[in-house]
């Protein structure tokens, strides 16, 4: 779970925006930009006038990971080094549990009449819920980077070399890419922010139907089906094969093949619910 951050409406923009759109596609697409990322500063301004927030999300989730491997390490059965196997597990667990702040926040800002507000200026229909998952997806960057400093302090160490390494961490960023836009539709489309705990009743077991922490062989037949085919465990075994980490072996289509798995399911997530949260956005208070 991620610790949601705060909202505010701050304007969008202090220089004089056109009251509709320009007409060429360039200048529309140069609009929407300029607009997006000055809700991107919006977002990121919260950081600034309130680290806290910042600071708790990244030891909650620098928490987690010690919790499991120090806790737990002792007592589970892996292949290899537990720390190596653990951390790439952690690392894509965290971008998923990142939906919670997400739907938070956006759902927080419609539920406060903040997003009726940006609604309500001359700006590009696509740059409040752009903004928002560009601030997001630059906060996991950072809380990436954490959880890397802990794992390597604690013993992980990826060995796959440097052009595998950033593969495996542009396919985390990839899947909380993916997250965010299902995050975003999700708090567009529920009744208010305490619809958050129904999201952590479906997150928290989809989190951990997956091969972040055992076998999907040791599941029941149907459960271990749907634990392999689980996008997290996609990116798991995907970043594990990368890192040169030790993972389960399987002799499944999507266990022998991670990678290609683990770019399909956030492309595929992000085509649906990308256009969708755009559509929603766009047709609030009809």
């Amino acid at each position: 779970m991620t610790v949601p951050m705060a909202s505010s409406a701050l304007s969008p923009s202090s220089a004089p925006r056109p009251a509709e759109p320009p007409a060429t596609t360039v200048s529309r697409l140069r609009w929407a930009v300029v607009d997006a990322w000055t809700m991107t500063r919006r977002d990121l301004a919260h950081w600034t006038n309130q680290p806290g927030m910042l600071v708790a999300n990244l030891l909650f989730s620098v928490m987690v990971l010690l919790m499991f491997g120090l806790l737990f390490g002792g007592a589970m059965a892996v292949p290899g080094d537990y720390w190596e196997f653990l951390v790439p597990g952690v690392l894509a667990l965290t971008m998923v549990f990142g939906i919670e702040s997400t739907f938070t926040a956006v759902n927080t800002d419609l539920a406060r009449g903040v997003t009726d507000r940006f609604r309500s200026l001359p700006m590009a229909g696509s740059a409040v819920v752009v903004g928002r998952a560009s601030a997001d997806l630059l906060s996991s960057v950072i809380t990436l980077a954490a959880l890397t400093a802990t794992g390597l302090a604690a013993g992980w160490q990826p060995h796959g070399g440097l052009a595998p390494t950033l593969a495996a961490f542009g396919l985390l960023l990839l899947l909380r890419l993916a997250m965010l836009w299902v995050g975003i539709y999700l708090g567009l489309v529920a009744r208010g922010p305490e619809s958050v705990m129904a999201l952590q009743i479906l997150v928290w077991p989809v989190g951990f139907l997956s091969n972040a922490f055992v076998s999907p062989a040791t599941m029941p037949g149907w459960l271990g089906a749907l634990a392999e085919w689980n996008p997290l465990s996609a990116t798991v075994a995907a970043t594990r094969d990368l890192f040169g980490n030790p993972g389960w072996t399987s002799d499944s289509w999507v266990a022998t093949h991670p990678v290609l798995p683990a770019l399909v399911w956030p492309v595929l997530l992000i085509a649906v619910f990308f256009p969708l949260s755009i559509r929603r956005y766009r047709r609030l208070s009809r």
